[in-house]
């Protein structure tokens, strides 16, 4: 897990500096925000200008999935206080999602609170390092490599595994088309549109694969 989270870690750290941002800025960023999907989407707009409500916006679309995801693994958690379901929230990321929620339907016994923070804590640390570490290793780049082309290639790798059924296919596949159309439009809000229909197209196709599935039976 950390292998693949560690060079994302230094792509974000990169896209911080490339969109002005200083070591603590981008360090508090990622202490703050903690999600890189959505960390990366908005830094692209801060490059671009994109007024603050657009970024904010279009970070908690990406972050949509955090919901399904807390409605998930909440039940393992019920006998905690408010304050700890809080710290553990905070701590959600797809890793340690996927991760503790295997564990915990796998294995009877298991220490969920423990095995969640270390899943959880491990990846959070050597988030903020890599980050730190990307923003200091791009000082050290020439513009010449282009070397900001790694986020879009970051994004590509984080969906093209996330596209296993008809529903995510049509929410990856529509979601990259519309905000490839609506790239112009002003504000810079195409990727927030082709987020957001992305996210209907997938639910819409999900209905109608689910009525299909009704019918058949």
């Amino acid at each position: 897990m950390l292998l693949g989270v560690a060079p994302f870690g230094v792509v974000a750290g990169i896209a911080a500096a490339n969109a002005g941002l200083s070591v603590l800025q981008a360090l508090g960023m990622s202490v703050i925000v903690f999600a890189g999907a959505s960390q990366l989407a908005a830094l692209e707009l801060i490059t671009q200008g994109a007024p603050l409500t657009v970024i904010v916006v279009t970070a908690v679309v990406i972050n949509l999935r955090m919901l399904m995801y807390s409605a998930s693994i909440a039940p393992y958690f019920t006998s905690y206080t408010a304050r700890v379901k809080g710290g553990l929230a905070y701590l959600l990321t797809d890793q340690a999602y996927a991760l503790s929620i295997s564990r915990y339907r796998s294995a009877d016994g298991v220490d969920r609170l423990a095995y969640y923070l270390g899943a959880g804590g491990t990846l959070w640390l050597v988030w903020q390092i890599t980050t730190v570490a990307g923003v200091l290793a791009q000082a050290g780049i020439p513009d010449t490599l282009g070397l900001e082309f790694a986020v879009p290639l970051v994004f590509l790798a984080l969906l093209v595994p996330a596209m296993e059924d008809g529903p995510t296919t049509v929410a990856g596949l529509l979601g990259g088309a519309v905000a490839v159309v609506a790239a112009g439009l002003p504000l810079n809000v195409g990727l927030l549109v082709g987020a957001t229909a992305g996210i209907l197209g997938g639910l819409a196709s999900e209905t109608v694969l689910g009525a299909e599935a009704t019918d058949g039976h």
